[in-house]
C-alpha cells in the first residue's frame, strides 16, 4: 500500500495512474491542503517511489491559487509522444466556490507546464448545468475531469462531476459532458448520464470493454464505486441489480490500461479513533483487474502482481494439520474421501494451522453442509483475538470483523467487536466455493468464485494463526494452499521511522 506522509495529518487524495514504458505513474492529491499534485512511479503497481511533484497551486491572483482537485492524465491526441493533464482548480478570491478545469502539458510525464491561454481554464456552461453560486448548493460543480478518446471513431469527450439545473437539490448530480470539436475547444452537451438520485457522481470514468461501454462513478452517499453500462457511447446508461464494483470505503476509482489489462486504482477510506477523536485516513491499496462476466456485469479480480511476492507454498488439506482453538468437545476434524471435514454439532470451534502467519494468501474449495454458520479465522492468537470472515453461503453475504479482547477493558467493554466491511455475492447452498483470502500488511482482500468481494485496510491484527470456523455446522474443504508473501514495501527510496517525540527520515545509506 501507499500513503502520504507528513506532519500530523497528511493523506493521499484522488488518484490517477498511467502505464508507460514499463512504469506506472501515479498522480495524486495530498490532503488536507490540496496545494499540489504529487507524482510517484512503480514497476509493479504496488511499491511506489516519489518523484518530482507535477503541479502546484497557482500564484496569488491566478484562477487556481486556492486548491487543486482531481486530475486525469492522457496521451495528447494531437501531439504524439506528449501528454495532457486536465485538472480541477479553485480560486481564493471566490472562496473556492467555483470549480474550473485547467490543462497542463508534458513531454515526459515528469515536467509539466500550465496552459493558461485564452481557451483555459474551462468553465461549465449551457442551460443544462448549474453555473452560478446562487443555484443548488451555492457552489459550481465542474470537477474530476476524465478525457475519453476513441482513435477509431474520433470521439473526444471530456467528462466531469457536474449538476443539472432542475430537480431536488440533492438529486442533481450527473456526469457532465463536453465534446472537443477541435484542438482545445470544447462544446458542452447534455449530461452523459443523470441517475436522478445522487448529490454528485464523482470521479467519472468511461471505457469500452468487449464491445460495451462502461461508466464508473463514486457515490458519496454510500462511499462506494458504482458503474453503469450502455451499448452506445451516448447511452442511455443502465445498471444491474447490483452495480457496486467495490464495497464501502473504496472510493475515487480510476482505470489504467496495462499491456491489455484493465486495472482499477482507488483510495481506501479508513476511520480511526485517536485520543477520543475520529480521524479519517486515506491509503492506496493494490489495484484490481477488471473483467466482464458472462452476463456483462463488471467484476474485479485480485491483482496478479501478488504472484511475484510468493516466497513459499504449503498444502494444508489434512486433518492432522489443524488444532482446535477452544477445545469444544462437540467439534472434530477428519479426513473424508480426499476432503478435510470440519464439524461442530453444538457451539463454536475454530480449526487452526500450527504456524503463525503475517503476510499470506490462502486458497481452497469450501463447501457447507446443513444450515449452520461458517467462515475463516485470520491472524488470531491463542485467546481467539483476530479477524473473522463470516460467510453466509446461502444468502450470499461476506462480513469481515475484528473481534478480540479490549486492551483496556472496563466492565461490559471488555471486548472489541468491529464490523469492518460487508458485501454480497450470489449465494448457493449446494455450491462448492473457490475462496481466496489475502493479507498483506494492513491490506485484506477476499475473493469468492474468482472475484474480489471484500477489499479493506485495517491494523488491529498483523500476525497470528489462520484456519476455519464452524458453528453448529459442518464444512468440507479441499485443496487448501497457503502461500507466504514477501513483506509489503510502502514506499521506495526513504524509509519512514516514527518515534514518540519526532519523525526522522533516513535514506538508503542510513544518513539522516
Amino acid at each position: 500500500m501507499y500513503a502520504s506522509h507528513g506532519f500530523l495529518r497528511s493523506d493521499i487524495g484522488d488518484v490517477d495512474v498511467v502505464y508507460h514504458d514499463g512504469l506506472y505513474h501515479l498522480f495524486h492529491l495530498v490532503l488536507p491542503n490540496h496545494d499540489f499534485i504529487a507524482h510517484a512511479v512503480s514497476e509493479d503497481g504496488m511499491s511506489w517511489r516519489r518523484v518530482k511533484n507535477a503541479l502546484f497551486v497557482g500564484d496569488p491572483g491566478e484562477w487556481d491559487d486556492d486548491m487543486l482537485w482531481t486530475m486525469h492524465v492522457t496521451p495528447d491526441p494531437d501531439r504524439p509522444g506528449e501528454w495532457r493533464m486536465f485538472y480541477t482548480g479553485l480560486a481564493r478570491s471566490e472562496f473556492g466556490r467555483i470549480q474550473r478545469v485547467g490543462l497542463a502539458r508534458s513531454r515526459d510525464l515528469y515536467r509539466w507546464e500550465r496552459c493558461n491561454h485564452g481557451k483555459y481554464p474551462l468553465e461549465i456552461s449551457g442551460d443544462l448545468y448549474e453555473t452560478g453560486i446562487d443555484e443548488g448548493r451555492h457552489w459550481v460543480s465542474f470537477r474530476d475531469p476524465f478525457f475519453f478518446h476513441d482513435a477509431e471513431s474520433g470521439e473526444r469527450l471530456l467528462l466531469s462531476a457536474a449538476r443539472v439545473k432542475e430537480g431536488p437539490i440533492i438529486r442533481r448530480g450527473c456526469v457532465g459532458l463536453a465534446r472537443e470539436v477541435e484542438t482545445d475547444r470544447f462544446e458542452f452537451e447534455a449530461p452523459l448520464h443523470h441517475p436522478f438520485i445522487y448529490d454528485d457522481v464523482e470521479v467519472p470514468n468511461l471505457f469500452k470493454l468487449d464491445g460495451r461501454y462502461y461508466l464508473l462513478g463514486s457515490i458519496r452517499e454510500d462511499i462506494k464505486i458504482h458503474y453503469w453500462y450502455a451499448d452506445k457511447i451516448e447511452g442511455p446508461y443502465e445498471n444491474y441489480f447490483d452495480n457496486v464494483l467495490l464495497p464501502h470505503g473504496n472510493y475515487a476509482g480510476r482505470i489504467c490500461r496495462d499491456n491489455g489489462r484493465l486495472l482499477l486504482f482507488n483510495f481506501f477510506t479508513k476511520t480511526e479513533t485517536i485520543n477520543g477523536r475520529e480521524v479519517v485516513k486515506k491509503l492506496l491499496p493494490p489495484p484490481k483487474e477488471l473483467k466482464r462476466g458472462p452476463t456483462g456485469r463488471l467484476k474485479a479480480k485480485s491483482f496478479s502482481g501478488f504472484d511475484k511476492l510468493v516466497t513459499s507454498t504449503t498444502m494444508a488439506s489434512s486433518a492432522d494439520s489443524y488444532g482446535r482453538l477452544y477445545g469444544n468437545p462437540h467439534a472434530k476434524a477428519t479426513d473424508r474421501g480426499g476432503e478435510l471435514h470440519l464439524k461442530c454439532d453444538s457451539g463454536y470451534e475454530a480449526f487452526l494451522l500450527a504456524d503463525d502467519y503475517v503476510d499470506f494468501r490462502l486458497r481452497c474449495q469450501f463447501r457447507l453442509e446443513g444450515l449452520g454458520k461458517c467462515g475463516f479465522v485470520i491472524r488470531t492468537n491463542e485467546e481467539g483475538d483476530g479477524y473473522y470472515l463470516s460467510l453466509d453461503l446461502i444468502n450470499g453475504m461476506a462480513q469481515m470483523r475484528a473481534w478480540g479482547a479490549n486492551p483496556t477493558p472496563e466492565f461490559e467493554h471488555a471486548f472489541r467487536y468491529e464490523q469492518l466491511q460487508e458485501a454480497s455475492f450470489r449465494g448457493n447452498p449446494e455450491g462448492s466455493w473457490d475462496i481466496e483470502v489475502l493479507a498483506h500488511g494492513a491490506y485484506i482482500e477476499v475473493s469468492i468464485g474468482g472475484y474480489v468481494v471484500l477489499s479493506l485496510v485495517d491494523e488491529n491484527y498483523l500476525s497470528g494463526k489462520i484456519g476455519f470456523y464452524v458453528e453448529s455446522a459442518a464444512v468440507g474443504v479441499q485443496n487448501v494452499v497457503v502461500e507466504t508473501l514477501s513483506m509489503p514495501v510502502t514506499e521506495l527510496g526513504s524509509e519512514l521511522i516514527y518515534e514518540a517525540t519526532h519523525t526522522l527520515l533516513v535514506d538508503e545509506e542510513g544518513v539522516s
